[in-house]
């Protein structure tokens, strides 16, 4: 049999789960606000120009379009910053160095969400991404938190980050207040050959 074939029927494939601490990173955004100000600006427009929320588990007042950085250019400035922090922090988060593994971040998915009274998030991940991030530019006092496997919460607040595994379980419980946020997908890649790069500005 080929490795290009399917497995045989004989094999079977079972699920199971472990107790485990998954590491995330929670930054502060505050020296980026100029980037906040231009995503939060995006999310109006967005509402405006796709006034339609997507079908998700996101049960919001409204959910831009899971691309929306492709829409709108005022998202990607704080879709590079999230790719930087990410790879600062990986080394002591994740114990992995980006740049020395030869490995790159890309943004894939991003979109906004407006939260009103009531509004909630099910219980989710975001497999297969690499990682996931929750960008906070809104977050009135006592709105919902993130909760995480339903045995830890992160309480949000106004220019916040937290970035955790895709594959980590989360939801948003029903929020007594209005929280207006932007996630992200990251997935890992292959960093572009430093010396394909040299040779493509020669040429």
């Amino acid at each position: 049999m080929s490795l290009s074939e399917p497995a045989p029927e004989s094999v079977h494939v079972v699920g199971a789960s472990i107790q485990t601490e998954l590491p995330v990173i929670i930054a502060e955004l505050a020296p980026i606000a100029d980037r906040l100000r231009l995503a939060r600006e995006a999310i109006d427009e967005l509402r405006i120009s796709h006034p339609q929320s997507p079908e998700s588990n996101v049960k919001a007042a409204y959910m831009s379009p899971w691309k929306s950085h492709m829409l709108s250019p005022k998202l990607l400035p704080l879709c590079a910053s999230v790719v930087e922090i990410a790879k600062a922090a990986a080394p002591k988060a994740w114990s992995g160095d980006f740049g020395k593994l030869g490995l790159d971040l890309i943004v894939t998915h991003c979109w906004g969400a407006i939260y009103e009274e009531a509004d909630y998030t099910a219980p989710h991940n975001h497999f297969p991404a690499d990682l996931s991030c929750v960008v906070y530019l809104e977050a009135e006092a006592g709105c919902a938190p993130l909760v995480f496997s339903k045995t830890s919460a992160y309480q949000p607040r106004p220019a916040t980050l937290i970035m955790f595994p895709g594959i980590t379980m989360h939801e948003v419980p029903a929020t007594p207040g209005r929280r207006v946020v932007v996630a992200m997908n990251l997935f890992k890649q292959l960093a572009l050959d430093p010396m394909a790069a040299t040779a493509a500005a020669a040429g």
